[in-house]
């Protein structure tokens, strides 16, 4: 079973790719890659914005429950790079009531990524929580702040 849930947090063991590549690198790029996987989810998401949104809320809470789970042989510490689940829970936030094109799915994907990188405040209030909530919900907080800029462009560029 720690095989199925491992499988699941690190995004079908994509996380496992980079240090296989860049060994000598710290920051391996598998957020990078997990925040990719997010991708074609939010395609396969309903695109009713009430729909999306229980899914996108039942996927949260999986994530957490996967993060809670998961164990890495000689890791410690509550947040372990090879977790990528919450990648794609912050992508799935960062595309709320979005529309699905290239446009919207790049720059979320460039803003939450900045966000999450940088982790502005609140992002950081959940980053410093020691436990599966915390892994998610500094990626879902950083989504969250990509959509909402987003949003904003919408309403006072696009829409005028």
């Amino acid at each position: 079973m720690q095989q199925v849930i491992r499988c699941l947090a690190t995004g079908f063991f994509i996380s496992y790719l980079p240090p296989l590549i860049f060994p000598f690198k710290k920051n391996t790029g598998a957020g990078f890659l997990g925040t990719l996987l997010g991708i074609p989810l939010v395609l396969l998401l309903p695109q009713d914005t009430v729909l999306y949104a229980i899914c996108m809320l039942a996927f949260w809470a999986f994530a957490v429950m996967i993060c809670k789970k998961v164990k890495f042989e000689g890791y410690v510490g509550h947040d372990n790079p090879k977790i990528v689940i919450d990648e794609i829970a912050g992508y799935v936030a960062a595309m709320m009531a979005l529309p699905r094109s290239g446009a919207y799915l790049v720059a979320a994907f460039v803003l939450f990524r900045t966000f999450d990188t940088i982790k502005p405040w609140p992002v950081n209030i959940f980053d410093r929580m020691a436990n599966a909530f915390g892994v998610v919900f500094d990626d879902v907080a950083a989504g969250l702040m990509a959509n909402i800029l987003i949003q904003l462009f919408i309403i006072f560029v696009v829409r005028g």
